[in-house]
């Protein structure tokens, strides 16, 4: 029997995992996020690049806030993704910054916010597996703005996620990009990518 084309295979990936997800209690959610921030903090690589380019948080991802801050605090300059569907822009961002409501009701800064152009990324993430392969939301957002930074300069992309998310190998399609590293509140996972 053949199996489905991948982006059938990713929608059935992407449900599974979703439910994993969700099913996460709200305090180790939290507890999560703080050691996900630490482990990234710690990252050598990931010390004196600047400016990041992050997410606000939706749903149940991993909360990239109290990393967000840790960098702020370290001298690292921090950007939020603001949604130009179907691409990404990056403005710089602060602890307490006013933010909009964006596409697919995210937060994000206003369009008088300053532009930039990350040399890291944290990306959000439904599914991943150790060589760096990702399942998103599935409107490519993450991979057109990481092929377009690229273009500009090295990206280092730093997937966020819980250890429930990760399955044993993400359909990859010819658009899809690897991530560099994933962080969960188990472990640091360099990838093979």
């Amino acid at each position: 029997m053949q199996s489905p084309p991948p982006p059938v295979l990713k929608e059935r990936l992407r449900g599974e995992v979703f439910a994993r997800r969700d099913a996460l209690d709200g305090s180790f959610r939290e507890d999560a996020a703080h050691r996900i921030a630490r482990r990234a903090l710690d990252l050598s690589e990931f010390r004196d690049i600047t400016p990041v380019g992050a997410y606000w948080p939706i749903r149940s991802e991993v909360d990239p806030r109290p990393l967000m801050e840790g960098l702020i605090a370290r001298g690292q300059d921090v950007a939020l993704s603001q949604i130009l569907h179907p691409h990404l822009s990056w403005r710089l961002w602060q602890p307490g910054d006013v933010l909009i409501k964006g596409g697919f009701g995210v937060r994000e800064p206003g369009p008088d916010a300053p532009e930039v152009f990350p040399k890291a990324l944290l990306v959000p993430l439904v599914a991943f597996d150790r060589r760096g392969g990702r399942i998103g939301y599935g409107k490519g957002h993450f991979d057109r703005a990481i092929a377009a930074l690229e273009a500009q300069h090295p990206v280092l992309t730093i997937g966020l996620a819980y250890a429930v998310q990760e399955i044993d190998e993400v359909p990859v399609e010819p658009h899809d990009r690897l991530l560099d590293v994933i962080i969960t509140e188990a472990e640091l996972v360099r990838t093979t990518s």
